[in-house]
C-alpha cells in the first residue's frame, strides 16, 4: 500500500497556485526527501496531507483514505517558530499534552498518558532531557522533544518540515539518523523536508523535488541533474557534484544558499 498518492492535484495557497495536475506515490516503508525551492510547496503539500489544505482539483489519497484534520496516523514534526521555541514548560509536558490530543496544551495528563509520553521520549533518547525547560534546550534537543511529540499514537506515517534549520552539522547528522531509523523499525514512510539534499543523500531512497508547479520523484540521480531540474525551474540548471556533495547551480549561484527558514 502506498502512503501517499497524489493523483493529478492542483494545490494553492495564499491566493497562488503551487502545484497544478501533479502525480505522485510514496510507499509505505520509504524515506523520501521533499525538496525545492523557497516558495514551491514543500509546506503545502505536507499541510494536503494532513488535511489542512484542500486540493482544488485531483485527489489526494493517504494510508488508504482521503486526507483528514487530525488524523492519530499521521505524526507531524512542523518548523520551529520563534514563538514556540521560546515556552518555559518542560519537554515531558509537550508530549504529554500530545498524548491527551492537545497539541500545545498543558493538560493534566493521566497516568495512561504519563506512560505515552515517557515511552515516546525514550524511542528519541530524551529521557535525560525531558523535565528542561523546552526553551534551554539546544537546537537539536527540541527537534527530538518534538519528534517524541509526533510519535504519540503510533503514527504510520511520520512528516518533518524543515527539522535542520539552525542545527549544526553534528546534530543535523544525529536528527536524519533518527529519523531514517525510526522509519526503517516501525515499516512507515517518512518524508522528511530540506532545503539541502545533501544531509540526506545516505538515506533518501527517494527525492520528491517540487518547483514551478511540477513534481519530479525517484532516485537521487534520476531527479537532481540538470535536466530535470531545467524544467522544474524553468530556467537553465546545472548540477555540480564536488567531493561527495551535490550543488545545485543557476547562473553560477548555488540556489540553496539563498534558502530562507520559511516556505509556502
Amino acid at each position: 500500500m502506498n502512503a501517499v498518492t497524489f493523483d493529478h492535484v492542483t494545490l494553492a495557497y495564499g491566493g497562488r497556485r503551487v502545484l497544478s495536475g501533479v502525480s505522485f506515490a510514496i510507499p509505505q516503508g520509504e524515506f523520501v526527501a521533499l525538496l525545492g525551492a523557497n516558495g514551491a510547496g514543500k509546506t503545502t503539500i505536507l499541510r494536503a496531507i494532513l488535511g489542512l489544505v484542500r486540493p482544488q482539483g485531483g485527489t489526494i489519497t493517504v494510508l488508504g483514505e482521503a486526507p483528514r484534520r487530525g488524523n492519530p496516523a499521521i505524526g507531524y514534526v512542523p518548523q520551529l517558530r520563534r514563538g514556540a521555541a521560546q515556552t518555559s514548560i518542560s519537554g515531558f509536558d509537550l508530549v504529554a499534552g500530545a498524548a491527551g490530543g492537545h497539541r500545545w496544551g498543558w493538560p493534566v495528563a493521566s497516568a495512561t498518558e504519563k506512560v505515552a509520553a515517557w515511552k515516546a521520549l525514550e524511542q528519541v533518547g530524551a529521557t535525560d532531557i525531558a523535565k528542561r525547560p523546552f526553551d534551554r534546550l539546544s537546537g537539536g534537543e527540541r527537534q527530538r522533544i518534538l519528534i517524541a511529540q509526533a510519535l504519540i499514537g503510533e503514527p504510520k506515517l511520520l512528516l518533518l518540515d524543515e527539522p535542520l534549520i539552525s542545527l549544526d552539522a553534528g546534530h543535523q547528522r544525529t536528527i536524519i539518523e533518527l529519523a531514517h531509523e525510526l522509519g526503517e523499525r516501525r515499516g512507515i514512510a517518512v518524508i522528511f523536508c530540506s532545503h539541502d539534499i545533501n544531509p540526506l543523500i545516505k538515506v533518501a531512497d527517494e527525492v520528491l523535488y517540487v518547483g514551478n508547479g511540477k513534481a519530479a520523484i525517484g532516485g537521487v540521480d534520476e531527479v537532481i541533474n540538470g535536466p530535470v531540474l531545467s524544467d522544474l525551474y524553468g530556467t537553465p540548471i546545472s548540477v555540480a557534484h564536488v567531493n561527495g556533495r551535490i550543488f545545485v547551480m543557476a547562473d553560477g549561484i548555488e540556489l540553496e544558499s539563498h534558502a530562507h527558514v520559511h516556505d509556502a
